[in-house]
């Protein structure tokens, strides 16, 4: 039987989409944030073409850098990870893109046999006979309330989301492996002062002891001069263990194991000391640029597109079903049929017990605590930065006035030998001076590593390196991924285009 619905089904065509219930997308941001900026941002930073931003780390203009960075890009496993989640949304933006079309399609076969036995009187009969039947059934549910085109704009945002949490993995990971390279040379130039100053310390001793066994000085210069000469060793082994700690971390994120990193070569010049940042923009615009931030508005976005969802389940649901079945039997004079079901259904929940208005509630309240996660996540970003540009300065202040300190203890020590050797002074004021040379000389490298760091921590919080021209997911993890499951084109790079949001002035809200 054909049920002939071609002027209904035309109708519910006609309006099938019109309406889109739940709220349109609107961005959370604030004011303030459009012309924010320090004072110390200002001292900090200058604007400048070169280096671009999204490699920030050239400015260091350091090859080894630039080696370790690019490994990082390509070998680092959370890197991946963020690439593999991006490909993961995509698999689910094509799940939500779905609905759009026919929710149910079955296909059918069956084939049966079957023996009947006829009892009439004593002479049994029996037949048997094959009956094969194949059909195909259709439920198509109309989006009539946009509840698939929220679904598909919520999942559209969460895909870009996924993006941008990628783009911020590549921010963080820069920014390490700069900051814990700089920190092993640091490291490395700290172990050098102390092993120098081991040795002075140690042909100090030796001097001290020649004057003891000789009767020309106490005991107790001698005993001073082994505890300074023994405490300097001690810092040797912990300043070692840190070392090898660094140069581990660093081998994990550029994706190798922890050992000897060959790309890095000896250096034995200081770490390079710059005191500002060179920005393309003006820092409130970089600062809402910045990855995470991005990512924070994308989760607002693909919330409000799930109040839809739930508010869409106030609406009937209206389905159009179908069904084509044939079936044919063995058994002779028997016709083959051939039949053509169809018709609309319509299904609506009108007795929920407030478990709808509970659901858009609970939807609603996950929507406002994503908005105050944007807001805490941009005022969280704005610290960092003015954090960052305030340290910058400071370290810097404190670097120079350590450099002028360096050079008045070696110049202490030196005057403090001669007067100790002439027989003005004691030897205690050889071991303060020689106490204070080792002071101000590591002191005057962690200062410099300060500052660096800061640097670094500065380009981080304006959202620095978040481009890379590599794949998201490198070739050999997509040979791997396709031996197992068909991907078709999905691994591919897409196109990077913005979502498309609703406009602001078609909310269309359920009360």
């Amino acid at each position: 039987m054909l049920i002939r619905s071609g002027p209904l089904l035309l109708l519910v065509l006609g309006f099938s989409g019109c309406a889109r219930v739940g709220p349109d997308f609107q961005p959370p941001g604030e004011e303030w944030v459009k012309h924010w900026s320090t004072p110390a941002l200002e001292k900090a930073s200058e604007r400048g073409d070169s280096p671009d931003l999204r490699q920030w780390w050239q400015v260091f203009n350091d090859p080894v850098l630039d080696q370790l960075i690019t490994d990082a890009d390509a070998h680092n496993s959370s890197l991946k990870i963020a690439g593999l989640r991006v490909m993961e949304a995509r698999a689910q933006l094509g799940i939500a893109q779905a609905g759009r079309y026919p929710q149910l399609q079955q296909a059918n076969v069956d084939l049966l046999y079957a023996e009947r036995r006829q009892y009439n009187g004593s002479n049994p009969k029996n037949s048997r006979f094959w009956q094969f039947s194949e059909g195909l059934d259709v439920g198509w549910e109309l989006d009539f309330w946009g509840r698939f085109s929220r679904a598909i704009e919520s999942s559209d945002a969460s895909y870009f989301a996924a993006q941008a949490n990628y783009e911020d993995v590549l921010v963080l990971l820069r920014a390490q492996v700069a900051d814990t390279y700089f920190s092993m040379r640091t490291t490395e130039a700290r172990l050098r002062v102390a092993r120098d100053n081991t040795q002075q310390q140690k042909r100090s001793l030796e001097i001290t002891r020649k004057l003891f066994n000789s009767g020309q000085t106490a005991e107790l210069d001698l005993q001073q001069a082994k505890t300074q000469y023994l405490g300097t060793l001690a810092s040797i082994p912990n300043l070692e263990d840190q070392l090898h700690r660094t140069r581990n971390a660093l081998s994990v994120l550029t994706g190798q194991a922890p050992g000897e990193l060959p790309q890095v070569t000896e250096n034995q010049e200081l770490i390079p000391l710059l005191d500002r940042a060179v920005l393309r923009d003006v820092p409130a615009n970089l600062l809402l640029r910045r990855p995470d931030v991005r990512a924070a508005e994308l989760n607002v976005a693909a919330q409000s597109a799930l109040i839809g969802v739930a508010v869409s389940d106030f609406y009937p649901s209206l389905t159009l079903l179908g069904s084509i079945v044939w079936t044919a039997t063995s058994v002779g004079g028997t016709p083959n049929n051939l039949d053509f079901v169809g018709g609309p259904s319509l299904r609506w929940n009108l007795f929920d017990h407030g478990q709808i208005s509970n659901n858009v509630r609970v939807q609603d309240a996950r929507l406002q605590q994503l908005i105050e996660t944007y807001r805490d996540t941009v005022r969280q970003a704005a610290r960092e930065a003015d954090d960052a540009a305030g340290g910058l300065s400071k370290s810097l202040e404190r670097e120079r006035i350590l450099r002028q300190a360096e050079v008045a203890a070696k110049r202490s020590l030196v005057l403090a030998r001669a007067q100790y050797t002439e027989g003005f002074s004691d030897f205690q004021r050889v071991l303060d001076a020689q106490r204070a040379l080792l002071e101000q000389q590591d002191n005057y490298l962690v200062s410099r590593s300060n500052a660096v760091s800061n640097l670094i921590a500065l380009y981080k919080a304006l959202g620095g390196g978040w481009y890379a021209a590599q794949p998201i997911v490198d070739r050999a993890t997509q040979k791997q991924m396709e031996k197992r499951t068909d991907w078709g084109d999905l691994l591919d790079e897409p196109a990077a285009t913005p979502p498309v949001f609703p406009q602001p002035d078609k909310v269309n809200k359920h009360e």
